[in-house]
């Protein structure tokens, strides 16, 4: 006889990952996102640990791939179809948070950080060009492609 077991799926919740964690003053950083639903409508990010309008970077719509920018964006950000974030010549250490809107109107969110430090203090450290950043966030779109 034969043993059939089935269970559901389980959702993996959206992450996100700072690229680097720690970033020199002046240099580039990534808000790196993974396991977004299939069902994703759009991205809405925002300064700080909480959903606020006020606080508002950019909206993305998925289908149009059309952004709004929101009254916290600096002109230093940019938006990836995966939801990623890029900000360039970062000033300061900062909370940010992701709300993912999927097609059934539900709505996740993640909230995650980068440090900033002056030069002066982290020395040499180690960052990633714009060009780099840009390579890992093709990656990950190409990864997603095969999925």
């Amino acid at each position: 006889s034969f043993l059939t077991f089935w269970s559901l799926p389980t959702t993996a919740q959206v992450t996100m990952e700072s690229v680097p964690l720690n970033v020199v003053e002046g240099k580039d950083v990534l808000l790196l996102v993974h396991n977004v639903p299939q069902d994703a409508l759009g991205y809405n990010w925002y300064k700080g640990d909480k959903v606020d309008s006020n606080y508002r970077i950019v909206a993305y719509v998925i289908s149009t791939q059309v952004n709004n920018t929101g009254p916290a964006y600096s002109g230093r950000e940019t938006i990836y179809p995966n939801g990623s974030l890029l900000f360039q010549n970062v000033t300061c250490t900062g909370y940010y948070t992701l709300h993912v809107t999927t097609a059934d109107l539900q709505n996740e969110e993640v909230t995650g950080q980068f440090r900033v430090y002056h030069s002066s203090t982290q020395g040499n450290s180690p960052s990633l060009s714009a060009g780099a950043i840009v390579g890992i966030v093709i990656g990950v779109l190409a990864g997603v492609a095969l999925i």
